[in-house]
């Protein structure tokens, strides 16, 4: 049976492989560089534990990303519009990358041989695995039955709902990535300091410093926390993960602590709805092979 509509996303929603196929999700691919010259597709070509490998043996080399071309939306895009299947494409907030003109360039090339075809871009606002949750979000709506310019509505609606809450192993990935900005001021270069960041609508704000990474990890649940306390929602309303980058066992532990915090405040929530998910090439060449953090997110059906 032809589906109604069909779920895309860009290689930023940091999923795992099994899953996108699970839920029948489309990624399409970044590109990730450890020469400026050979440009691989992250999980087609390179696998996200072969790159975190290579960062972590490789240290003093920054690898670079590259968006998705045009084109190579183009080659996503065309199959669906041929068989009269709509889209909804969600690509990395609009602040972080050009992901999105591109896909917007492609709708308008296939909308050239295919007039009714019916493909809407959005701009997430978010990324990693927040843009992960986001995604799951969209195919849990499609999955209930709702109609597609519905689904388009909700998750236009929901997305400033979106947080980050996340540190770092160091500052040295964020300032030759060029995505420091504010964060530099509230760090600065003081030995052992590291950066607490939040993302919301698409740009990351300093949320305070700690010395060393037990300090910074609770702050970041410290943060979490502060969300659902002001939210109006209960924690029902939410979904939430963590992302981690090179070291799943510390993303274990770190899970754990949260667990015991949301507990001790009367949250309701069980390890199976905070799952683990890798942050993934596109975002991990700014942050280095040790971002930690959760995404957190109001849930499409409430």
């Amino acid at each position: 049976m032809k589906e109604a509509y069909h779920i895309i996303s860009d290689g930023s929603c940091d999923l795992p492989q099994e899953l996108v196929k699970e839920k029948n999700i489309t990624v399409v691919p970044f590109y990730v560089s450890f020469d400026d010259e050979n440009y691989l597709r992250e999980n087609v070509d390179i696998g996200i534990r072969d790159f975190y490998q290579q960062m972590v043996e490789r240290k003093g080399v920054y690898p670079k990303s590259s968006m998705p071309s045009t084109q190579d939306y183009v080659e996503v895009f065309m199959p669906y519009a041929k068989d009269g299947i709509p889209v909804i494409c969600i690509c990395i907030t609009t602040k972080f990358s050009g992901s999105m003109q591109s896909a917007v360039n492609a709708r308008s090339i296939v909308e050239e041989s295919c007039p009714e075809a019916r493909i809407t871009v959005i701009d997430a606002r978010i990324n990693t695995v927040l843009q992960g949750l986001y995604v799951l979000e969209a195919v849990k709506l499609r999955d209930s039955g709702m109609e597609y310019d519905a689904v388009v509505k909700r998750l236009e609606e929901m997305r400033s709902s979106g947080r980050i809450f996340f540190t770092v192993g160091d500052m040295e990935y964020l300032k030759h990535g060029g995505r420091i900005g504010k964060v530099s001021a509230v760090a600065g270069s003081v030995l052992g300091i590291r950066p607490v960041i939040t993302l919301k609508d698409g740009e990351i704000f300093p949320s305070g410093i700690g010395r060393g990474r037990k300090r910074t990890t609770e702050k970041a649940i410290e943060l979490l926390l502060d969300y659902l306390d002001k939210s109006s929602l209960g924690i029902g309303s939410y979904s939430i993960a963590i992302g981690y980058g090179y070291d799943y066992e510390e993303a274990v532990e770190f899970r754990e602590r949260a667990l015991e915090a949301l507990h001790g405040k009367g949250y309701e929530i069980s390890r199976e709805e905070i799952p683990l998910y890798q942050i993934g090439a596109t975002i991990s060449v700014h942050t280095g092979p040790y971002p930690l953090g959760f995404g957190i997110i109001e849930k499409g059906i409430i």
